[in-house]
């Protein structure tokens, strides 16, 4: 039980970091949407970097809930076993 307390905890810690770092991340959104729009503009290829580099940083918290959400059901499976 105290595992599961530390990892609420944990997930509470990260969720008020991230809604208290908001600001500066909207900030950047409008220069890096200038610039992409510019690169491309220009027939460069940037703006289809930066848009991968956006899907690679959004699939992260999808694949720490899904590890966290593994590891949670294989210790649940293992405990059941035991009982």
């Amino acid at each position: 039980m105290k595992f599961m307390c530390r990892i609420g905890l944990l997930l509470v810690l990260v969720t008020l970091a991230s809604i208290l770092s908001m600001d500066e991340v909207m900030a950047q959104c409008p220069m890096c949407k200038m610039t992409a729009e510019s690169n491309l503009n220009d027939g460069g290829s940037g703006g289809k970097g930066l848009n991968a580099g956006i899907l690679f940083i959004l699939s992260l918290p999808y694949v720490l809930v899904g590890s966290i959400g593994y590891l949670w059901w294989k210790n649940q499976q293992e405990v059941t076993e035991y009982e």
